[in-house]
């Protein structure tokens, strides 16, 4: 469990311990800060006491040694069912979870449970449902079967249906606090220095899953290469070639992914510090990288096209529209 979800285990462990739970979680907050780390947890407290025998560890704590939790790390509980973008037949992620996904878990909840009288399904994340698809999922959760829990995880959960969201009990997720960030990478990554660690914490903004994965690929250089652009421009677009370059190749797929979620990041930090005219470029910069780097993977775009563009768009905040050669 990540440090912070004290209060949503709070409330799901006195709704579970009641059997006085709702058959929806909407799981909200931004990305790293434990969401789907709380349903894996739910999820495996839930099918192990409905098994039993029930623990009697606190929270939502189950025993590792639990024949039920070793179904469910294997990714084998017949019972229990986690949604999420499947690959496609080029070896990328589809842009969406697909109708035809909620389709069979629609068929999945027409079954007998197996193990118990109850089954878990997690969706990771709603976010991802294509229209159709989110329309057939509010289908099943207006006449919900009996024993079933859903996790709804949202990064975003005001472009969710209205209906979806009504139908669900929510359980808000907060960014992570620095002191959390610190005892995190202190205990997963305790290789990095504190320099290090205290520049990692100030680019993931609460996020634990996002630190890790920087300290994991050793993103300070790619940070500073960016900030290079961001605060001295590139004139001779000489930087950003590089950073396509570097990103660009097949072996950098993770740092290139982790540049897609960086970039903005950064040019949201370096907006706070500026007024005026830089400012409100840093605050257009912020939109245009944001958007970009969203669409980037659910089209497949060219990796190192995508990173000289965001460069790009990474110096507009330095250099102001009247630079020479510029229109």
């Amino acid at each position: 469990m990540i440090v912070g979800q004290d209060r949503a285990v709070e409330q799901f462990a006195s709704a579970w311990d009641s059997r006085k739970l709702h058959h929806a979680w909407l799981l909200a907050g931004p990305k790293g800060v434990g969401k789907a780390s709380f349903a894996h947890s739910a999820a495996r407290r839930v099918l192990a006491d409905a098994a039993g025998p029930a623990s009697e560890l606190p929270g939502i704590e189950t025993p590792d040694e639990h024949p039920i939790v070793k179904l469910v790390e294997a990714g084998s509980h017949p019972d229990m069912r986690w949604l999420q973008r499947l690959e496609n037949d080029k070896g990328n992620l589809n842009r969406n979870i697909k109708v035809d996904q909620i389709r069979e878990l629609g068929e999945f909840m027409g079954m007998t449970a197996a193990l118990s009288a109850w089954r878990v399904a997690v969706i990771d994340s709603v976010d991802d449902l294509e229209p159709s698809a989110s329309n057939a999922l509010l289908k099943i959760l207006e006449e919900p079967p009996a024993n079933t829990i859903f996790f709804l995880i949202s990064h975003a959960p005001g472009r969710l249906l209205p209906t979806i969201r009504s139908r669900c009990r929510r359980l808000d997720f907060q960014a992570l606090s620095d002191d959390a960030m610190t005892s995190i990478l202190e205990e997963r990554a305790p290789e990095i220095s504190a320099s290090e660690r205290q520049k990692i914490i100030a680019m993931s903004f609460g996020s634990a899953g996002r630190a890790l994965a920087f300290a994991e690929l050793g993103l300070a250089k790619l940070e500073d290469a960016a900030l290079a652009i961001l605060r001295q421009g590139d004139p001779t677009n000489a930087r950003r070639s590089d950073l396509a370059l570097e990103l660009g190749k097949k072996a950098a797929a993770e740092r290139y992914a982790a540049f897609l979620d960086l970039a903005p990041s950064l040019i949201a930090r370096e907006a706070r510090r500026l007024d005026g005219g830089p400012r409100e470029r840093a605050l257009d910069a912020y939109a245009k990288a944001r958007e970009l780097a969203a669409i980037a993977p659910r089209l497949s775009l060219d990796p190192a096209a995508t990173v000289f563009q965001i460069a790009g768009i990474l110096a507009e905040v330095a250099e102001p529209a009247t630079r020479p050669g510029r229109p």
